[in-house]
């Protein structure tokens, strides 16, 4: 039986209550900045699109519609240890549950009928739901991610990813860096790059369109006035690759970094350089391999021979980022574009099926090592797609 550290001394911030979720701001919480809804006048099909991307969706208020996993009686428990099986340690178990108007993540501990409890209110939805959700609250200006996560595969609660099994913590900070690569923005109350101190009204979920194309209310002001001077506002589609891909790599380049620069404070199209320290240079080859916690995308595409010979892929060479993310096996006919399905090194044993699903081979789907959960001494890891594309063992093969 793992050890409990349940932390007692949290139990009195019970009898503050739970907080009320803070109203989503339209967007425009920065000077220059219009919000998605502004951009839907003139760009109605890709802004009606993008509505269903895992990127507008990596972060969300609580709802009914947001908030992932069952509060029925019944399947709203997540047992770690039972109280009435215990007689030396005490027992720990969650419930979700929707009560007040709200959604809660209740800690309950002790023995016997001598339980303590510790209950807060779910009030931001990390996490688009493709592989499951995390739950944040806040405490006054303080943001915290609540320990009871939603895992998609097998629809089930599980202890968020990084915490240790057998406690009951509601204190971990989420800190500006965090924040960066699930909502558009928030404004910190400190500089300090570790604070969990916000304006909660500043609050904007989602990766929203002038995430990537920068502020858009010169740019709607001059449509409007039907001026023939410069658009004012960033297309990606006309940076250089390497601008490109460090968009992109702003957040799909793993947490292995050291930023030297305020978060949100990235203007995309500059170099990431000046934001954050380089990467190391050092690392074993074979750490590379394995997608770290988001899937070191960028960097592992970047040591593929396709990309170091194709002087115009990007990743928006497979990606529409303006619409939903489609099977995978459907990139295929990119890689056709170039590749004869005929070269393939098993096109003799498998004929032509292999045209339709040269991803699985080439990008395998791996488990990461980062994204853990321990819950009651089970494992739950996350499966990414290894973007280093090459010729993998035949072990991969479908």
């Amino acid at each position: 039986m793992p050890r409990l550290y349940v932390l007692f001394g949290l139990i009195a911030l019970l009898l503050t209550g739970a907080f009320p979720s803070a109203p989503a701001d339209s967007g425009a919480a920065r000077a220059g900045y219009a919000g998605d809804a502004a951009c839907l006048d003139c760009h109605k099909d890709q802004g009606l699109s993008y509505l269903h991307t895992s990127h507008y969706r990596t972060s969300q208020l609580a709802s009914k519609d947001s908030v992932l996993g069952s509060f029925t009686p019944g399947s709203n428990v997540l047992m770690i240890v039972d109280p009435a099986r215990t007689t030396t340690q005490p027992g720990l178990y969650f419930k979700m549950e929707s009560k007040n108007g709200g959604y809660y993540e209740t800690a309950v501990t002790g023995w016997g009928k001598n339980l303590l409890q510790q209950s807060e209110r779910i009030d931001i939805v990390t996490g688009s739901g493709v592989r499951g959700v995390t739950y944040l609250y806040w405490n006054g200006d303080g943001l915290y991610e609540l320990p009871v996560s939603y895992w998609t595969d097998g629809h089930q609660w599980i202890n968020s990813p990084g915490y240790e099994n057998g406690t009951a913590k509601f204190s971990r900070p989420i800190n500006p860096g965090c924040l960066e690569c699930h909502a558009s923005y928030i404004k910190a109350l400190s500089t300090d790059p570790l604070t969990n101190r916000y304006e909660r009204d500043s609050f904007v979920p989602g990766i929203s369109c002038e995430t990537c194309h920068g502020p858009g209310a010169e740019h709607i002001a001059r449509q409007k006035a039907a001026t023939s001077q410069a658009q004012a506002i960033l297309n990606p589609a006309r940076f250089s690759r390497d601008r490109q891909v460090e968009l992109c790599a702003l957040c799909h380049n793993g947490i292995q970094r050291e930023a030297i620069g305020p978060a949100f404070s990235y203007v995309p199209g500059e170099p990431l350089a000046n934001y954050f320290k380089p990467l190391p240079t050092d690392s074993p080859p074979s750490s590379l391999e394995h997608p770290d916690v988001h899937g070191n995308q960028v960097g592992l595409l970047q040591r593929s021979r396709c990309y170091l010979s194709s002087p115009n892929m990007t990743c928006s060479t497979c990606h529409d980022v303006h619409g939903p993310e489609r099977p995978a096996a459907s990139y295929s006919e990119k890689c056709l574009s170039c590749h004869k399905w005929q070269s393939c090194g098993v096109a003799k044993t498998m004929g032509h099926r292999i045209a339709s699903n040269c991803i699985d081979c080439h990008m395998p789907v791996e488990p990461t090592n980062v994204i853990v959960s321990d819950t009651a001494g089970k494992l739950v890891r996350a499966r990414m797609r290894n973007h280093w594309i090459k010729v993998y063992p035949a072990a991969h093969l479908p």
